[in-house]
C-alpha cells in the first residue's frame, strides 16, 4: 500500500478514536453504497444522539501549501452528499444531518499531532 494510503488509514483510525473520546457513537466507517466511488469516512451520532454526522477525514503529514480541509472540493462534497442520501434512505435515518470535516496533521507515533474538527463544514445541497 502506498505511503499516503497508510497515512490516510491511520488518520481515519485516529479520527474515530478522537470522536469516541468526545462522546460520539460510531455507526459506520468507510461506508460505500454498492460499487459507488462515493464513500463516507466516518458516520456517527452526536453525544446527545440527535444528529447523524457524516465526517470527511483529511490527513496530512505536514501542513503544506494547501490546508487539508481545502481538499474537500465541490466534486467531493457532491460525492459525499450522494452517499449520505443513499445511507439515509437505506437506514431510514430520521435524525438531523450534519456534514463535518476532521483534519489531522502529523504522523503515527508523533508527539505533535494537530486535530481540527470543523462542524457543519458544508451542505451538499448548496453546491
Amino acid at each position: 500500500m502506498a505511503e499516503h494510503n497508510d497515512l490516510g488509514k491511520w488518520g481515519e483510525e485516529y479520527a474515530a478514536v478522537y470522536l469516541q473520546k468526545q462522546g460520539y457513537v460510531i455507526l459506520d466507517r468507510d461506508w460505500r453504497y454498492g460499487r459507488s466511488k462515493s464513500d463516507i469516512d466516518i458516520i456517527c451520532k452526536t453525544p446527545d444522539m440527535r444528529t447523524v454526522v457524516f465526517v470527511e477525514v483529511k490527513t496530512r503529514a505536514t501542513e503544506q501549501i494547501l490546508a487539508p480541509e481545502d481538499a474537500v472540493n465541490v466534486q467531493k462534497v457532491r460525492h459525499i452528499g450522494r452517499a449520505a442520501h443513499n445511507y439515509v434512505q437505506m437506514y431510514d435515518v430520521v435524525e438531523e444531518l450534519r456534514f463535518d470535516i476532521l483534519t489531522i496533521i502529523g504522523r503515527k507515533g508523533s508527539d505533535d499531532i494537530q486535530i481540527n474538527h470543523i462542524e457543519n463544514a458544508f451542505n451538499p445541497l448548496l453546491v
